[in-house]
């Protein structure tokens, strides 16, 4: 019997491109400042599924730091194109040197290679084709854009 554990592998679920909305901006709490960001529509793209993002059922609860970090508590809702609906769960983290977050938070285009961007993802859906999903281990990796936020969302296998 080994006692070797085989490394984790990535494969690619979906790319989400979603337009924001004017974000809500609660103010200073106990936890840090709290904005909730709408995610107004969009589309993704994937292997196996592909579809919209449905506006309405889709924000991004954010808390942010002190320091600019940005702490997200994103819940979104994708119809595919076959008509499935998956409810999407999201908890994750932005941060980066402090000139990067100060240019993120006045709204500039900054290359995702300059901070990071990741969230644990869960992902729960009715369809009896797509029961996979509900049981995955799921990563996203992300990238805000001047008018949208980008996420690739990835099984771990």
């Amino acid at each position: 019997m080994s006692t070797r554990l085989p490394a984790p592998r990535l494969t690619q679920v979906y790319r989400l491109e979603a337009a924001l909305g004017q974000p809500l901006d609660l103010g200073d709490i106990a936890q840090g400042h709290r904005r909730i960001v709408p995610l107004t529509g969009g589309t993704f793209t994937g292997p196996e599924i592909s579809g919209k993002l449905l506006p309405g059922a889709s924000a991004d609860w954010q808390i942010v730091l002190a320091d600019g970090t940005a702490l997200g508590d994103i819940r979104y809702t994708l119809q595919t194109d076959r008509g499935d609906l998956l409810y999407v769960q999201s908890r994750g983290v932005r941060h980066g040197s402090a000139e990067v977050l100060e240019r993120l938070a006045r709204g500039e285009d900054v290359d995702a290679s300059e901070y990071i961007f990741r969230t644990s993802t869960q992902i729960e859906t009715a369809a009896p084709g797509l029961d996979w999903l509900n049981k995955g281990v799921l990563i996203s990796v992300a990238g805000r854009q001047t008018a949208g936020v980008i996420y690739e969302t990835y099984l771990v296998e």
